[in-house]
């Protein structure tokens, strides 16, 4: 009975040691089972989510900065950025400093850490990495989510090299009760140039999402026929010439009164639903509005064979914001510009060229027109020089300065960029009459339609017919074009291809007084530096024409960066060092 007893005694010491000692060891029933590996398979709380793919952004190029420009300093607390859920870990956990072993701090033993403020005072978090230019000591509150390293930036696409930019919630709710913001009311001066033009694109942008959601109930469409003039296309990397071709545009009239229907541009989408179907919409794309009242219209063939004369549909719009984002992505850059780019001052210039006797054109030029070609040849940096006078008399003077520009250094490097492809395409036109075809390059637009290129052009431009797309020469190829002939917004892919600020020796923003400031910059926020040649062309009377929010046209947007110019100093005494006016 003892020995019995005895051993029984035994037994239940063992058992105690048994548990005593398994829970030392054993995980807190709150934690998983293995913390480490748990850990592993959750996402980072500082990271941001991955955005879906974007149709606006689909353009085929490759951000040279993956992460994305810095926006706007007043702007950037609203900035509404989204980040993966942090899983197991408080939101106040700091990030691990770069090279940290996963595991070694946190053993997978240990219980979770207790909220920031019960921490103990000798073991304080790693902060993360502070953002350049923040003040130091003042910190997020814990309760918010942890910002990534760097400047608070919009959410990347790295397809494109662009940022979405999402409207900061506090401008959305004046924009909305149409209130102007106060940063619009100040004078533009370079404290306030970055959100000044960041505000007006944001009015633009909600304008385009306010009228997304417009429909045209039981609209009846007409079919109307036209002849075009002879066109060039590409097959079989081959020009082959049509004579004339006959156009099938599809016609339905909108309302004529502003607040009643979206301001509607040329390369919007237009979407045609059958009227009481739940089917997939047609999408099209928009080529002119007539008298601010007939729509005209291009679908394909898919939309032609199920479409009858009776039948109704409902109309609904998309609107491309390539265009704004790129804006908004050189508004940020300008930061870094020159001051005598954004605010030009009053500098020394001095005609240390011998005059040029011997001009390489037919064209009889006035003496103004001749002065301003010698004040271009003897330019070397900002603050940039400006032309007033016609398009047909500008023209003439840029590509007479090119060619003397080409002739007199072979070492220059020109781009020529305009509102309009006719007008690039004008210009590389007359100077290939000069200048080697190997040596010059139309840059288009990704998705410009073929058939609105001239064959000579063509000829000029990089076309993939496997992707139906303009595309950019590799970096090294288009180094070598002496002249490159872009709109604003497609000079953008220059940059994104590789082509750094400096590359190009003079750049001639040409009939600048049609763009908005915004665009002209995505040509010298990415492609100048302190020792880029500018020279600026515009016509009085002339003002941007693609802006369609009123906030945005009442407070500045309509003001071209020629114009701005020109009526400050040092331009605005007619100092023929820094303007030169051409009669009409």
């Amino acid at each position: 009975m003892f020995s019995t007893l005895g051993s029984l005694c035994v037994a239940a010491a063992a058992a105690t040691a048994f548990h005593y000692l398994n829970s030392l060891w054993a995980v807190p029933s709150n934690q998983p089972e293995d913390l480490c590996k748990s850990r592993s398979n959750k996402p980072d709380p500082g990271a941001p989510k991955k955005n879906p793919p974007n149709v606006e952004e689909s353009l085929p190029e490759k951000s040279p900065r993956q992460s994305g420009p810095p926006q706007p300093s007043s702007l950037r607390n609203s900035i509404d950025i989204k980040f993966a859920p942090s899983g197991s870990d408080p939101p106040s956990t700091p990030k691990r400093p770069p090279g940290s072993q996963k595991g070694v701090s946190d053993p997978p033993s240990l219980p979770k850490r207790p909220p920031e403020s019960q921490k103990r005072v000798s073991d304080p978090p790693i902060p993360p990495k502070r953002p350049p230019g923040s003040q130091k000591g003042v910190s997020d509150p814990p309760s918010q989510p942890k910002r990534p390293p760097g400047p608070l930036k919009g959410i990347s696409n790295q397809k494109s090299g662009l940022s979405v930019y999402a409207i900061p919630e506090h401008l959305k709710d004046l924009i909305e009760r149409d209130r102007v913001p106060d940063v619009l009311r100040k004078p533009l001066s370079p404290s306030t140039y970055v959100d000044f033009f960041a505000a007006l694109l944001y009015a633009e942008d909600y304008y385009l999402k306010k009228w997304s959601e417009f429909i045209l109930k039981g609209v009846t469409l007409e079919i109307r026929e036209e002849w075009t003039s002879e066109k060039s296309v590409l097959k079989n990397n081959k020009i082959e010439r049509k004579e004339e071709e006959k156009k099938t545009y599809v016609v339905f009239e909108i309302e004529t009164i502003p607040e009643k229907r979206p301001y509607l541009l040329s390369r919007d989408y237009v979407f045609l639903q059958p009227a009481g179907k739940k089917v997939n919409p047609f999408e099209g794309i928009l080529t002119r509005v007539v008298k601010s009242k007939y729509v005209y219209t291009e679908f394909g063939n898919d939309f032609h064979s199920q479409h009858s004369a009776t039948r109704k549909y409902d109309v609904s719009f998309s609107f491309n914001r390539v265009c704004l984002k790129r804006s908004h992505h050189a508004v940020a850059a300008a930061m870094d510009l020159s001051f005598q780019i954004l605010f030009p001052q009053p500098v020394r210039r001095t005609n240390y060229l011998k005059p040029t006797s011997v001009f390489l054109s037919s064209h009889n030029f006035h003496q103004e027109e001749i002065s301003a070609i010698h004040q271009i040849l003897n330019l070397e940096s900002p603050p940039p020089y400006l032309i007033e006078g016609s398009l047909s008399r500008t023209r003439l003077v840029i590509r007479e300065a090119i060619l003397q520009i080409y002739r007199t250094f072979p070492e220059s490097r020109i781009l020529v960029t305009s509102s309009k492809n006719s007008t690039c395409d004008h210009l590389l036109r007359s100077l290939k009459e000069e200048i080697p075809e190997q040596e010059l390059f139309r840059a288009n637009a990704a998705f410009r339609e073929l058939e609105d290129v001239p064959d000579d052009i063509l000829a000029s431009s990089a076309y993939e017919t496997n992707k139906e797309c303009f595309t950019c020469p590799s970096l090294k190829d288009l180094k070598k074009f002496k002249v490159i002939t872009s709109t604003f917004v497609s000079s953008f892919r220059l940059h994104n291809t590789g082509i750094n600020a400096g590359h190009f020796t003079h750049i001639f923003p040409v009939d600048a007084s049609n763009a908005t400031e915004p665009e002209v910059m995505v040509t010298l926020a990415n492609l100048v530096d302190e020792k880029t040649a500018i020279v600026v062309t515009g016509c009085l009377g002339d003002s941007p024409e693609r802006v369609r929010s009123d906030i945005a046209r009442r407070n500045g947007l309509k003001i071209s960066y020629f114009l701005r110019l020109l009526n400050s100093e040092p331009y605005s005494s007619r100092n023929p060092m820094f303007v030169g006016h051409l009669r009409m």
